[in-house]
């Protein structure tokens, strides 16, 4: 299967507990597992994160067979850490195929409806969105597909909970990550959006109709990661010395070649086995806002 330059190919969270974690995501959500295991100290040390060396980790994979995994690495939660005021990756946007049957259907404890199924008044949506907080008190978008947008082809679902279609990065200068990921990864600016963002106006109580803005950035008509203006209080997110970030912690995203990626490695691209690698060339960076970010070599 070829792989466009840009596809998302993983979301990855930390979680205080993997088995609890397996219950939510492959028992409740439908993902397949693919691999588990202890995480290898040379990939650790490749993230920036030797502690997590030997970290219980499970690899997940939609029922459709999408190129996308769900990686959950368990660590010991971080007690500052609270969802969606802190710089990094802030949520993981899935599609579904039907939106209104989760409410019901996630048992108490698994994930925290933060955000009920809700159509979007007085305008043609495009999706149904829906928002959880995982075990590890991640984001988790569960969004069913309805239509196209006017610059973006949107994936509808070929399982109950498919592929990670947007990833979500909260910045403290939207524009310069903008830039970053245009100059550096070769990827496009898509449109602006100005909007009241009921997650942001919650987690830092403001006004239902404070507005934010926000940039897609795409490839062509691939939307890819979703970059949001984030309010003065926030901060950078508190994480254990050596260890992942809490939350939504590394995004890995395709690339056709690493070598054309102007990008300071935190450890030299290196051939990897596995789910997700398959023994494709691998390099992690950190962006503007500090958030991971993984590449992998899907030559065309």
């Amino acid at each position: 299967m070829s792989i466009a330059h840009g596809t998302i190919l993983g979301g990855l969270s930390t979680v205080p507990d993997l088995d609890e974690a397996l219950r939510a995501y492959r028992d409740t959500l439908g993902l397949e597992l693919a691999e588990r295991g202890e995480l290898d100290a040379d990939l650790a040390q490749s993230w920036g994160c030797p502690g997590n060396a030997g970290s219980p980790y499970a690899v997940l994979r939609p029922a459709s067979a999408e190129p996308c995994w769900m990686r959950l690495v368990e660590q010991p939660a971080h007690p500052g850490f609270r969802p969606t005021r802190s710089y990094g990756w802030a949520a993981f946007e899935c599609t579904v195929e039907d939106v209104w049957h989760w409410p019901d259907a996630i048992p108490p404890g698994q994930f925290e409806i933060v955000g009920p199924p809700k159509v979007i008044e007085n305008i043609e949506p495009a999706f149904i969105p829906m928002q959880v907080l995982g075990p590890g008190r991640e984001m988790v978008y569960l969004n069913q597909v309805l239509a196209d947008m006017p610059g973006s082809d949107l994936p509808r679902a070929k399982s109950p909970v498919d592929r990670i279609f947007i990833v979500v990065l909260a910045a403290p200068d939207r524009e310069a990550s903008v830039e970053w990921y245009r100059q550096r990864l070769h990827l496009d600016r898509g449109a602006d959006f100005t909007i009241p963002y009921t997650m942001i106006n919650n987690a830092f109580g403001l006004s239902p109709d404070t507005q934010t803005t926000l940039t897609m950035v795409s490839k062509g008509r691939m939307p890819i990661v979703e970059v949001d203006d984030y309010p003065a209080e926030a901060a950078a997110r508190p994480r254990h010395e050596g260890l992942l970030p809490p939350g939504n912690a590394l995004v890995t995203l395709a690339v056709q070649d690493l070598d054309a990626c102007e990008l300071d490695w935190i450890a030299a691209p290196a051939s990897r086995e596995g789910a997700l690698y398959e023994g494709r060339r691998a390099a992690t960076t950190l962006g503007p806002a500090g958030e991971l970010l993984e590449l992998v070599e899907c030559k065309p």
